[in-house]
């Protein structure tokens, strides 16, 4: 997949591939599989698989399941070492599939995240230039050097399981880390410079039953409101 046009903006988007992290325990959920529980009908772990849909490749860092792949997708499969590690493990691993400058991380508990939100941080970020020699901006970015965007939720929070990040940056974080096991997510944000793209919707997380009943009413109402609306 080659770089694209954001329509409107003269703005190349840079190629970027995807980490859906699918690992950890639900307690929650009494012992369900979390992420395949569905949402507006589809398992969450699929509806992120789909937002992805424009990534040169997709890994899934968890155990293998069934999945949906959209026609085209390049999938894999991986495990952080040792399983349950934790996000920040999980996201090392993931980094060695995939070559892209641009690498979007997603938690595939995270259901209402579709393809345009997905666009829409690699386009933010693509208009900041870094100041590793690593530019991938196109004609038009500008702006204050970046090395990651974040989803905002509605409480003002930043998502670091729901970003686009420089894989550059990635791997200076995770260097100065040292061994990502059971590190928290908070060091990427503590370590990188970012912006932040407002997303209430897309931004919930599903991490109790009630968020994951409040999540499936959302998308119900949107697929009855919008036919088309995947």
């Amino acid at each position: 997949m080659n770089p694209e046009s954001e329509p409107g903006s003269g703005l190349v988007l840079a190629a970027f591939d995807a980490v859906v992290l699918a690992g950890g325990a639900a307690r929650r959920f009494g012992g369900a599989d979390k992420v395949l529980l569905p949402v507006a009908g589809t398992s969450m772990l699929d509806r992120v698989v789909a937002a992805c849909v424009r990534a040169e490749s997709v890994v899934v860092v968890g155990p293998e399941r069934p999945v949906r792949v959209p026609p085209g997708m390049r999938l894999g499969w991986t495990r952080e070492t040792p399983p349950g590690s934790g996000p920040l493990a999980a996201v090392a691993v993931g980094l060695g599939a995939g070559s892209a400058a641009v690498v979007v991380v997603l938690a595939a508990d995270m259901p209402l995240l579709d393809a345009e939100v997905v666009r829409s941080l690699v386009a933010q970020l693509c208009r900041h230039p870094a100041d590793d020699g690593d530019d991938v901006r196109g004609e038009g970015g500008g702006d204050a050097p970046v090395d990651a965007v974040l989803l905002l939720d509605a409480d003002g929070r930043n998502q670091p399981l729901a970003g686009a990040y420089r894989r550059s940056a990635l791997r200076r974080v995770l260097a100065l880390v040292g061994d990502p096991r059971n590190q928290p997510m908070r060091l990427l944000t503590r370590n990188l410079r970012f912006a932040t793209l407002p997303a209430d919707r897309a931004a919930r997380d599903c991490d109790t039953p009630q968020e994951l009943a409040e999540a499936d009413h959302l998308a119900r109402t949107e697929n009855a409101d919008n036919p088309d609306a995947g």
